[in-house]
């Protein structure tokens, strides 16, 4: 099927009901997520990775010894969002006893993917400095662009911090930037051609070793599941270890609410 209308291939909030409600949830509930892991002396704020003013994280630890670090990235078409939105989504990992780093990065137009891209990176070796062992990375999103993005092998990543990665997942992830071209969302995002194969992982090669998995709802427009597709097509032919997941009844914004539950089926394969 020929796709005509790009920007509505791509728009999840006029196709999930009461889409609005999970958007004014988030930040609320990721407040009182917050303080409560303050009062228990639990959660480090506002750490910083670089100079600019959003490269900051928020590094929240288990109750004991931590099994490694997860560091999970948000989504938001790279332009809107911030850490303080998502911090409940840490909620899965630190039950099983992981640390959980939630970065914020600088939002397009105010620069390139590829900025942001290292802006990620960036944030990973400085979480890494804090939380010994292995990492696991996963990315909403766009996030899940910039998790698999960190797995290629040009990442800046030191060779120290990307043999501690043993698995990432990208849970509803963009591999592929060029449709965006298509898209009026285009215009912050100031893709070109060169600079969308440039910045998608479905395009580049992933590094030795690499063990990914895709994660979508069965219920997310059409795009987010060719996407996950895509990568787990391409990727298995260059080597990865691959694995796509298609869960049933979920859409682009409850598909993350597997991050909630330490015993769920998202926490389990992420931290597996």
């Amino acid at each position: 099927m020929r796709i005509t209308d790009w920007d509505d291939a791509y728009a999840n909030r006029d196709h999930i009901e009461d889409a609005e409600t999970y958007v004014t949830r988030w930040p609320q509930d990721a407040a009182a997520f917050r303080a409560d892991l303050l009062g228990q002396g639990r959660a480090e704020l506002d750490l910083a990775y670089g100079a600019s003013t959003r490269n900051r994280f928020d590094l929240f630890r288990p109750e004991k010894i931590p099994e490694g670090l997860v560091v999970f990235v948000h989504g938001g078409y790279w332009r809107t969002f911030d850490k303080n939105v998502w911090s409940r989504f840490a909620a899965g990992p630190l039950n099983q006893g992981w640390a959980v780093a939630m970065p914020s990065y600088t939002l397009a137009p105010e620069v390139p993917i590829d900025t942001i891209t290292d802006e990620i990176g960036a944030a990973i070796e400085e979480a890494a400095a804090q939380i010994p062992g292995p990492i696991r990375l996963a990315g909403h999103s766009a996030g899940g662009h910039l998790v698999t993005r960190q797995v290629c092998a040009d990442t800046a990543l030191s060779p120290a911090v990307l043999q501690r990665i043993q698995h990432v997942v990208s849970i509803s992830g963009v591999h592929d930037l060029r449709p965006l071209l298509m898209t009026t969302m285009n215009d912050d995002l100031r893709l070109d051609v060169i600079s969308a194969a440039a910045e998608s992982p479905a395009l580049l090669v992933p590094v030795d070793g690499a063990r990914v998995t895709v994660w979508v709802g069965g219920d997310e427009r059409p795009e987010f599941v060719r996407q996950s597709t895509l990568l787990a097509n391409i990727w298995t032919g260059l080597g990865a270890d691959m694995t796509q997941v298609k869960e049933p009844g979920r859409h682009h914004f409850d598909v993350i609410d597997g991050l909630l539950e330490g015993g769920s089926d998202l926490t389990y394969s992420l931290l597996s």
